[in-house]
């Protein structure tokens, strides 16, 4: 699979095993979250080959978390996920000869699995950061997803470490929900919001190790398959890559036009310049951004006005009472209180 232009970013279909089980021993009705996504759930026991649009897949974990009563649902569904359930991409890494490669290979090919995301391990003061985060920037009401996710990422490494593996910390991307403790629980490490990005930090060990499933001739025989499937190799429009950059760095402030291009690999002026083509600068795409979050976190009635203002870079209330008076045509707390958003 490959993300382009023109047609919806797409997430394995193997990424629903064992959801219609649990959506029924939590005894909640499966086509009030499949219909309204504009998803078959029949095609979900048929095969576990082909694709779900990412944004409906998305759309689905978050229904399912409001509708089952279980804030928590992600972790629930991320925990009981085996990392065999990643298809080729999973296969591949139990296969893999060492821990180290199995891990390479998980990340590199990670949007064979899911397209529009990013997988990453990057070392950072002796651990490794096993960081995830969608980079569809229109994508926006996905904690349920990344909290998934992120279990599912500790169950691949409980396969490489055994199942004793513990996590030096955790991140999420998501401001802090209610009941966090549910999530220290699952991950035994201390957890942490409004991050960067979704990440588990953890202490690499020797990377060298044999993975436990180690097979040479099948580990070549998938890899040959999942490098065949990956080209040719899709990209993410730029555009959407610049806001998901902007994204990421908003609860540091408003992030310098320099910093995102940088991160995008390209020179500030050719960043400018293939902006201004598109017949959009850098401010209004950093207003974009901000304008979406904002509308998203003020439908979320623990998180304070004061904190929602920190996690959309803003280093004072005022400031943002403004923006959202401009937005919204009127201020935080009217809105609160219950002015109409756009949907």
């Amino acid at each position: 699979m490959g993300f382009m232009v023109g047609r919806q970013p797409q997430v394995a279909l193997c990424a629903t095993a064992g959801l219609l089980p649990l959506l029924r021993a939590l005894g909640t009705d499966a086509d009030r979250i499949f219909g309204p996504a504009g998803v078959d759930a029949g095609c979900l026991n048929e095969a576990s080959e082909g694709g779900l649009a990412l944004s409906s897949y998305v759309e689905v974990m978050e229904r399912a978390a409001q509708h089952s009563g279980r804030g928590d649902f992600g972790l629930l569904y991320g925990r009981s996920f085996p990392a065999s359930c990643h298809g080729l991409v999973g296969d591949l890494a139990l296969a893999a000869p060492s821990i180290g490669t199995a891990l390479r290979q998980f990340t590199d090919l990670f949007p064979l699995h899911q397209e529009a995301s990013e997988a990453r391990l990057v070392e950072e003061a002796g651990l490794l950061r096993l960081e995830y985060r969608i980079l569809d920037w229109r994508i926006f009401e996905r904690r349920q997803d990344a909290e998934l996710t992120i279990a599912m990422f500790q169950n691949l490494l409980r396969e490489a470490y055994g199942p004793g593996f513990r996590p030096v910390e955790v991140h999420f991307e998501h401001p802090e929900p209610e009941g966090r403790a549910r999530h220290e629980e699952v991950f035994a490490a201390p957890v942490f919001f409004g991050q960067r990005t979704n990440a588990i930090v953890f202490r690499p060990g020797e990377l060298s190790r044999r993975m436990p499933g180690a097979d040479a001739a099948r580990f070549a025989r998938l890899a040959a398959e999942a490098y065949r499937r990956r080209l040719p190799k899709g990209r993410v429009p730029l555009e959407a890559r610049v806001r998901a950059e902007i994204r990421s760095r908003l609860p540091d402030g408003s992030p310098p036009i320099l910093e995102v291009a940088d991160a995008l690999g390209v020179a500030r002026w050719t960043l400018q310049r293939r902006l201004n083509e598109m017949g959009l600068t850098y401010a209004e795409a950093v207003q974009d951004v901000r304008k979406a979050l904002a509308a998203s976190y003020l439908r979320q009635p623990h998180l304070s006005i004061s904190g929602i203002a920190q996690l959309l870079g803003y280093a004072e209330l005022s400031p943002f009472s403004r923006a959202c008076r401009r937005w919204f045509g009127a201020p935080p707390e009217q809105i609160r209180a219950g002015f109409s958003l756009p949907s």
